[in-house]
């Protein structure tokens, strides 16, 4: 590693930020520890004796507006979202269209892509923990995101395609009456009692649990819920009705899933006494499909009745 790597990074910094045809208010000092990553993960770990020119070279090969749109991010700037997402959102749903089989799953995977980008965690400061934090600036922006789009996409092909091993009796008996025969006949599997009794059990709770959460929830974040999983509204229809733009729509719908969930987690550990494994892995197996934080799973994925969602609106 080059003595001076500390000078090249000022230097190489300060230069990105004068390329970049708007700055977005941020400083070396913010940008630094981005470049830093970047330069060390790129080319110092391949070339650790990597002379100064080759540096520079380095530095200066970055795509200086990219870079800091998505730094800009990373840091809460709305503006910078809002643009994210207009320069870019037609990419992404293209993208997602290549990898599915029709419009409502490409929107879905395409939604799912901006939470992604903007983090359903949070780190140990409590910032969002979304996937630009890899975005390095080595390549453009909109084929890195095509990237991101195909890997949800053979993400989400190998949960719902996920085979299941068979060890118990009453599994094959199910799996044996889902299979008809080549003459018509199917076969009948015997109910099982105690374990219908306990997912009727499970869904009430969850059903009960999910009804209190939302119920109380802010009137316009509850509003945004019913507007976009039960209305059906896109997010900008939805943001209009808010009077917000979609970005901010997104971000908002974004928290509420982590939200929301958390509480549900909470009441059926602590009013159900599940233990904090049982009420994830519940949680998890209703949204098997989706993103493992997705609130759609949860209020779609047949533990809740839709009527019954309903009341916690009314």
């Amino acid at each position: 590693m080059p003595s001076n790597v500390e000078q090249l990074l000022r230097e190489g910094t300060a230069r990105l930020i004068a390329r970049a045809g708007e700055s977005r208010s941020l400083d070396a000092g913010a940008l630094m520890p981005r470049v830093r990553a970047t330069l060390e993960k790129h080319l110092l770990r391949h070339q650790p004796d990597a002379s100064p020119p080759e540096v520079n070279q380095f530095l200066d090969a970055l795509r200086a507006d990219e870079f800091i749109l998505v730094v800009a991010c990373e840091r809460g700037d709305e503006s910078a979202w809002n643009d994210l997402i207009e320069q870019f959102k037609s990419t992404v749903l293209s993208a997602a269209r290549g990898a599915s089989a029709g419009e409502a799953e490409a929107e879905e995977l395409a939604q799912s892509v901006w939470a992604e980008l903007y983090g359903l965690r949070v780190r140990a400061d409590g910032s969002p923990s979304g996937k630009l934090a890899y975005y390095s600036g080595c390549g453009s922006l909109g084929g890195w995101l095509r990237a991101v789009v195909g890997q949800l996409a053979v993400d989400r092909h190998r949960r719902t395609s996920r085979l299941v091993q068979t060890e118990e009796a009453s599994d094959f008996d199910r799996m044996g009456a889902e299979v008809p025969h080549e003459d018509g006949w199917r076969p009948n599997a015997p109910p099982d009692p105690e374990r219908a009794l306990a997912e009727a059990e499970s869904a009430r709770a969850v059903q009960g649990a999910l009804a209190r959460s939302i119920g109380e929830l802010a009137d316009e974040d509850r509003l945004l819920v019913k507007l976009y999983y039960f209305d059906g509204l896109r997010l900008k229809e939805a943001g209009a009705v808010l009077g917000v733009h979609e970005a901010t729509a997104s971000r908002r719908l974004t928290r509420l899933h982590a939200e929301i969930r958390k509480r549900v987690e909470s009441i059926l550990v602590a009013e159900h006494k599940w233990t904090r494994e049982e009420a994830e892995r519940t949680l998890s197996e209703v949204a098997r499909s989706h993103m493992e934080t997705d609130l759609q799973a949860v209020l779609a994925g047949g533990t809740v009745k839709r009527e019954k969602r309903d009341e916690a609106f009314e």
